[in-house]
């Protein structure tokens, strides 16, 4: 038998080629236009076909094959790759305001000699990107090396890594020169640099060692880049953008840095027809690249993409504009290795080194306690910032932030600062970790983490400063006790001004108190006064909400008062009697007897009682006495005379549960006008409909 492997059949190469194709052609609308034509799995089955094939006969095996993506052996080190066309740097604007790309129209138009009268010069504009530079040379339309830019003459040859990067081509269409190379930038989405960091974290806990987080897109790309080992390269979820086209002058022919930029794209109009024609190659090209006129047009776009900066799904720190014209871009020339044709023009950088100084807690409007960094004050993001967020104690925890330590801040856009991270080896002493205090900075009320979250709380919500006003406008709210009229700014300055330090403040104020506020006419004054009065008749559910006690929203407050019948045998249940309401659960449970463990918590409600608040309290219920007890009902549309509160609160008082949803164990539904898909639903169910007439014969007492 022979040893030798049988000869390739022209169908075998057929079929490998055309599954080559097939994979190249769904492989680009997914990856590169976001358009994928077939689903995953058939894309899958299409590349264990080929990697079948291949397996079986390794000379079918090409380097254009998508199965070589993900393949190829770990090298020992890079080899250094001489660009025969210098990737050259780009001069930076300074001025990061709108005179930055003035002064840049001004400096090109004078270089090229233009008059006042002469029309405005065309500019292509991009996005200044937060990646890696890098160099893709394909022969035979085939990509046969990818290189890092280096020091700009020599870079080091990363081909088996940029090969795992799905939107970069392996194969050209045959349309495209047979000979290039193609520069962009690859980059890291910020959803992808989340998900990779939260798939390092989870590693780091299970134990794993020489694991870590990585600071920002930017380090992590650069890093997978660089990578010995492509199997590790191709776990990194990279990106890539093309932005510029070369073609190598003959080997015997030794250019100027220009001239050698420059060959081969005399044969284009402009630099926009090379974006266009590579878009049409294949490569992915930002749809943010625009042809604008003038300076004005420069302004606009770069004042644009500053609005737009934080909604990218990726990082950028600046915009580039570059004269269109192949034509003037020789006529402009360099100046020491710069195209005097292009400039980088930069946003504020969004990321800065500062220094902690002291680590303090806020609390905020709903007593969720933050750690906040007091910094060394540094220019970031536009402002000066001297405080940033910490987030929560496992935050800090994490990234291992102490007093004393040189950290990165970011600030993008409106967000507020941030520690990104800790460079420790700037760290020069041993400090302490930081602890969440026990108890609340502000009215020293216990602090309390709830399992599950992340989040330290203030327990002392009707008592603590930093939350008064939020307890205040939730006390007052139309589905609490309902103070018509009490808006923020009104509570803003009766805070402010030590008028109202708690609930009960609200009710001791008098006609002059109300009427020395700013912009308060003396009719408002009274309506508000008429309107706190009012308030003093409420019900138990509605106090009992108004009082803002945490996982306690309306339906929750409806069950335990229907359950205790009364306050004060709210405030004294124990855990396990508040479990045994139906909507009470261990979370809810707990919350309620922290709330009600806090003296002054419970003084509140007293003082709220002696300025003269009252609701009716019933025996408590399980009552399966009442008519409705047992029913469910649902409220859609507009009724004639009753509110949805109003027929909710009837219906509720009569024994029956309300819903939101339509379904078979709904027993009717009340409609008016303009009922829309419940009533549907109903109808289409057989559920019986009632109009408010017959809604309120039903809740007629019994003769």
């Amino acid at each position: 038998m022979s040893d030798q492997a049988p000869a390739v059949t022209p169908d075998w190469s057929a079929q490998a080629a055309d599954l080559r194709s097939q994979l190249q052609r769904h492989g680009h609308l997914y990856y590169v236009l976001d358009a994928p034509s077939i689903p995953d799995a058939q894309y899958d089955r299409l590349f264990r076909q080929l990697q079948a094939l291949e397996e079986a006969h390794p000379e079918l095996r090409t380097p254009d094959s998508p199965t070589q993506r993900v393949g190829g052996q770990a090298v020992d080190a890079f080899a250094s790759v001489l660009h025969r066309v210098p990737m050259l740097s780009i001069q930076t604007e300074t001025d990061i305001s709108e005179h930055g790309a003035r002064s840049f129209d001004a400096r090109v138009r004078k270089q090229l000699h233009c008059q006042a009268a002469d029309p405005p010069l065309d500019y292509v504009t991009e996005l200044k990107f937060d990646g890696l530079a890098i160099s893709l040379l394909y022969a035979d339309h085939v990509l046969v090396q990818a290189a890092t830019r280096g020091d700009g003459a020599v870079g080091e040859d990363v081909t088996h890594n940029v090969r795992t990067i799905c939107q970069i081509p392996l194969r050209l269409p045959p349309q495209a020169p047979t000979k290039l190379e193609v520069r962009g930038e690859i980059y890291m989405r910020r959803d992808d640099f989340e998900a990779l960091n939260e798939r390092q974290r989870k590693k780091i806990a299970s134990g794993a060692k020489n694991e870590k987080t990585f600071v920002n897109p930017r380090n992590a790309a650069a890093g997978a880049v660089r990578q010995l080992d492509p199997q590790m390269a191709a776990q990194r979820p990279l990106s890539f953008f093309a932005y510029a086209l070369h073609f190598h002058p003959p080997q015997d022919l030794t250019l100027p840095p220009l001239e050698a930029t420059l060959f081969g794209l005399q044969a284009y109009a402009g630099h926009a027809e090379v974006l266009r024609h590579l878009k049409d190659w294949g490569f992915p090209v930002s749809q943010h690249v625009k042809v604008v006129s003038g300076p004005d047009g420069l302004v606009a776009f770069h004042q644009e993409i500053a609005r737009l900066r934080d909604q990218l799904p990726f990082d950028i720190d600046g915009v580039v504009y570059k004269v269109n014209s192949i034509e003037r871009q020789a006529l402009l020339g360099m100046v020491s290795r710069e195209p005097r044709w292009a400039v980088a023009h930069k946003f504020p950088a969004q990321e800065e080194i500062t220094t902690v100084m002291a680590i303090d807690v806020q609390v905020g409007r709903t007593g969720k306690l933050t750690p906040v960094a007091k910094l060394a004050p540094v220019f970031v993001g536009g402002v000066t910032v001297t405080n940033a967020t910490l987030h929560n104690e496992d935050e800090v925890r994490r990234k291992d932030v102490r007093v004393g330590d040189t950290v990165v801040v970011r600030r993008a856009g409106d967000v507020i600062p941030e520690v990104v991270s800790v460079l420790l080896e700037k760290r020069l002493h041993e400090s302490d970790c930081f602890h969440m205090p026990t108890h609340c900075p502000v009215c020293n009320s216990l602090a309390v983490r709830e399992v599950g979250e992340a989040d330290y709380r203030c327990t002392g919500g009707l008592f603590c400063r930093a939350q008064q006003k939020q307890a205040i406008l939730h006390f007052a709210h139309r589905r609490a006790v309902d103070i018509e009229d009490l808006g923020e700014k009104i509570v803003d300055q009766l805070v402010d001004a030590g008028l109202v330090n708690t609930l009960p403040d609200l009710y001791r104020l008098g006609f002059s108190q109300w009427a020395a506020l700013e912009r308060m006419a003396e009719k408002s004054a009274n309506n508000l006064l008429a309107s706190v009065e009012k308030s003093k008749q409420t019900t138990l559910p509605k106090f009992l909400f108004g009082l803002g006690i945490r996982h306690v929203g309306e339906a929750t407050a409806k069950a335990l008062a229907k359950h205790f019948g009364g306050m004060d045998a709210i405030m004294d249940a124990s855990i396990e009697q508040l479990l045994q309401v139906a909507d009470v659960g261990p979370v809810v449970a707990q919350s309620l007897r922290t709330f009600f463990d806090q003296a002054h918590n419970r003084e509140v409600v007293e003082q709220l009682r002696f300025c003269g608040l009252t609701w009716s309290e019933d025996a408590p219920q399980g009552r399966l006495d009442l008519p409705l007890a047992g029913h469910t009902y649902v409220i859609t549309g507009t009724l004639p005379t009753l509110s949805r509160d109003q027929a909710q609160e009837m219906l509720e008082q009569a024994g029956a549960k309300v819903a939101g949803s339509v379904s078979k164990k709904t027993t009717a539904v009340v409609a008016g006008e303009a009922a829309g898909s419940k009533l549907e639903k109903a109808l289409s169910l057989g559920i019986p409909v009632l109009d408010e007439a017959a809604l309120l014969q039903l809740l007629q007492p019994p003769a």
